[in-house]
């Protein structure tokens, strides 16, 4: 005996948002006894150790179960972060699309202007899942003035010829040295320190427009696409209310939004290279 099914199409509809709003609340990092156990041992690690680095370097912990906030224990001030924090874009980013790895020696740029050299690396529980990202991060502005201060000392100050038993080298810009697995240089890589889960939105956001490169009321649906994808590649729908954000922005309702995102997921948009995603 056959059974037919009368819902109505709003219903199905209904349904179909529902369990598209349970599997965006998921988190991506589920959480482990051996994952809270090791969260533990770190964050001894960062409150003992972070107060011997030097005043001008900062431990961080990220727990990421709990990610967008999930700075569970931090030492130093470099980027005037504190314990319940979010992450920055990198770090949503590598999470969402599945990236995550231990590099070392890359640098960014905060939006004062100071050069940072980072380090990050991935903890994982005994099962090999990530559940968390210990990340050193120094401020080089002092390293930099002692330099410029050795070059006039030792006389290569630009057009001078080097002292006896010294050379000169301009390193590249867009690198810094011994970083990365097998040493060399690693490009510069941008990333954003946000204070809060807001500033967080906004900037991924600002910067998912920014790639498609079309005025909102310009738009067309193919651009809106685009807008969603590139949202959900960055993490964005990790963040509570992203979905009404995302729809307030793109001047559509949530509604159309769950069905854009059904759409890449049956067009099986999302794919993304194999390189490392550095994570701040």
């Amino acid at each position: 005996m056959s059974t037919t099914d009368h819902r109505r199409p709003e219903e199905e509809v209904d349904g179909s948002i529902a369990r598209r709003s349970r599997l965006l609340a998921s988190p991506l990092v589920a959480k482990s006894v051996d994952g809270e156990r090791l969260i533990a041992v770190f964050t001894q690690l960062v409150e003992s150790l972070g107060p011997a680095l030097p005043p001008t370097s900062e431990l961080v912990l990220h727990d990421l179960s709990q990610l967008p906030n999930s700075i569970v224990a931090v030492s130093g001030d470099v980027t005037g972060r504190k314990v319940g924090d979010p992450a920055t874009d990198m770090l949503l980013e590598a999470v969402s699309r599945g990236r995550l790895g231990t590099r070392l020696g890359y640098r960014t740029t905060l939006p004062d202007g100071r050069v940072l050299t980072s380090s990050t690396m991935v903890i994982d529980d005994v099962a090999g899942r990530p559940v968390a990202a210990l990340c050193i991060n120094s401020d080089l502005a002092v390293y930099e003035q002692m330099h410029a201060v050795a070059v006039t000392m030792l006389g290569l100050a630009e057009g001078a010829p080097p002292a006896a038993g010294t050379s000169r080298a301009t390193p590249r810009p867009d690198t810094v040295a011994g970083g990365g697995a097998a040493g060399g240089t690693v490009p510069a890589v941008r990333e954003t320190f946000v204070r809060d889960v807001d500033e967080l939105a906004s900037l991924l956001l600002h910067e998912a427009l920014d790639e498609v490169g079309v005025p909102v009321e310009l738009m067309r649906k193919k651009h809106k696409l685009q807008v969603v994808a590139s949202l959900r590649r960055r993490g964005l729908f990790l963040l509570r209310d992203a979905v009404e954000m995302t729809a307030s922005t793109l001047h559509v309702t949530r509604f159309t939004i769950y069905n854009y995102l059904n759409e890449l997921d049956s067009d099986g948009d999302g794919a993304d290279d194999t390189s490392p995603t550095p994570i701040p």
